[in-house]
């Protein structure tokens, strides 16, 4: 891996960032240009690069993620409907190269709603 992505950045404490949620695996910080009333980014802290670089032994890491979603959906309020996207590579609107889910709620969304 060359240079580290703003994620890893964070993560490390090179950046500042108001951590909403932390674990051993993961964190979840507030999208800075939200799409929706709640906007989080939940965050693994072993660098994915996107989606399709997965592999079995990330299975668990993954499992964990959706795990978290559900807690700060919960959390935030909108349990009872939110949007979960995962932008996969640039042609899919991915900007940051570190794996990341976008949980939205507390809006109404139409089909065409989509993250960045």
């Amino acid at each position: 891996m060359s240079d580290k992505s703003i994620f890893s950045k964070i993560i490390d404490g090179e950046i500042p960032a108001d951590k909403l949620y932390e674990d051993d695996q993961c964190i979840v910080i507030q999208d800075i240009q939200p799409k929706a009333p709640t906007h989080l980014l939940i965050i693994p802290k072993q660098p994915i690069p996107m989606l399709v670089e997965a592999r079995p032994e990330h299975q668990a890491l993954l499992g964990h993620l959706l795990l978290v979603v559900g807690e700060m959906a919960r959390r935030t309020g909108c349990e009872d409907g939110f949007r979960l996207v995962i932008n996969n590579g640039e042609g899919g609107g991915q900007t940051v190269f570190h794996l990341h889910m976008h949980l939205l709620g507390n809006k109404k969304f139409d089909e065409d709603d989509l993250a960045s």
